[in-house]
């Protein structure tokens, strides 16, 4: 019996959306097997706004079992909303995401906990026999690993798996927008997590429609291209701004050198180019608020890093008897 008392040590969050015929039997497995687990523990379902009452069966769940919370949204917002309010409410030192489709198995769960206590802050699952549909969604999902592996250089087989493990300060660290929950362990990278994957089982869904289609693919290719730049400048604000601020200011050079072979050569008056005159002063004025942005972000930055803000390594871990590893 849990003692109320106690501190959770692991937290279960399982976004929803229509997956009516689901959320019984799937709660039900996963509390069967946190009980053989014998730690504090709460399991966090959030409902993404379906219609199909969903809601209504999470509630009368929730009335029944002190540690099962339900989180409704009015409306539907994405994955990554419902993962950030499951992260914000729940309160384990691990926390576990999965779908809520029955095709990830919460017998997995025991397995990955052990990964943490090998020194390890993310865990994430390899759907090495994964059953759905070649051309719908193993390949595409290929495909797209590849290309999100290339982009942050987190080498993991399956970047597309729902089920995996975090430590509560590494997620605590992220934000989560758009389709950002596909890139969770590239963001716990910058932070320096250590990550590792193990082999999961996967299930065909017996009940239900899959919610992917190809719009979702456009949309997690946008993601990537800016978490491409995130990933790389996150830390040196004035690179990336430099950048620009230069490619200004030289183009203005040019358009200088370009106005005064027209005065001095060609003879032509200043009047005569003043369009050409106000698109040199746009330029330098570009470039040196470009600059200037820069130099102001990374101030911000190391002043983040002084004061001991969001940007803490996570490589400190305390064994069972207390001690530093």
């Amino acid at each position: 019996m849990i003692n109320e008392e106690e501190k959770i040590y692991l937290s279960v969050v399982v976004p929803v959306y229509n997956e009516k015929d689901n959320v019984v039997p799937l709660y039900r497995s996963i509390k069967r097997v946190l009980e053989n687990i014998e730690r504090p523990y709460e399991i966090v379902f959030v409902d993404d706004g379906s219609s199909d009452g969903t809601a209504e069966r999470l509630r009368k769940l929730a009335a029944q079992d002190l540690w099962f919370r339900v989180i409704i949204f009015r409306r539907n917002f994405g994955q990554s909303a419902a993962l950030a309010a499951g992260f914000e409410r729940s309160s384990g030192e691990i926390v576990i995401t999965m779908d809520g489709d029955l095709q990830n198995d919460p017998e997995d769960i025991p397995d990955m906990l052990k990964k943490f206590d090998q020194g390890y802050d993310v865990v994430v699952g390899w759907r090495k026999d994964r059953k759905d549909k070649f051309l719908v969604r193993k390949l595409p999902s290929r495909l797209a690993n590849r290309l999100i592996c290339s982009v942050t250089d987190v080498k993991l087989h399956d970047t597309g798996c729902a089920l995996k493990a975090f430590r509560r300060e590494v997620i605590d660290g992220i934000k989560l927008y758009g389709e950002l929950h596909r890139f969770i362990p590239a963001l716990a990278r910058v932070e320096g997590a250590r990550i590792t994957e193990i082999v999961v089982h996967h299930h065909p869904r017996r009940h239900g429609k899959s919610k992917y289609n190809l719009t979702r693919t456009f949309r997690v290719l946008m993601d990537l291209s800016s978490l491409n730049i995130f990933l790389k400048y996150l830390r040196r604000p004035l690179q990336f701004f430099g950048k620009i601020g230069l490619g200004f200011l030289i183009s203005g050079l040019v358009l200088a050198f370009f106005i005064g072979y027209r005065m001095f050569v060609d003879s032509v008056e200043l009047i005569d180019l003043n369009v050409l005159v106000t698109l040199l002063f746009l330029l330098c004025v570009a470039g040196f608020q470009f600059l200037f942005i820069g130099l102001v972000g990374s101030l911000i930055v190391r002043t983040g890093d002084r004061r001991g803000g969001t940007m803490k390594p996570f490589v400190i871990h305390k064994d069972g008897g207390g001690n530093e590893k």
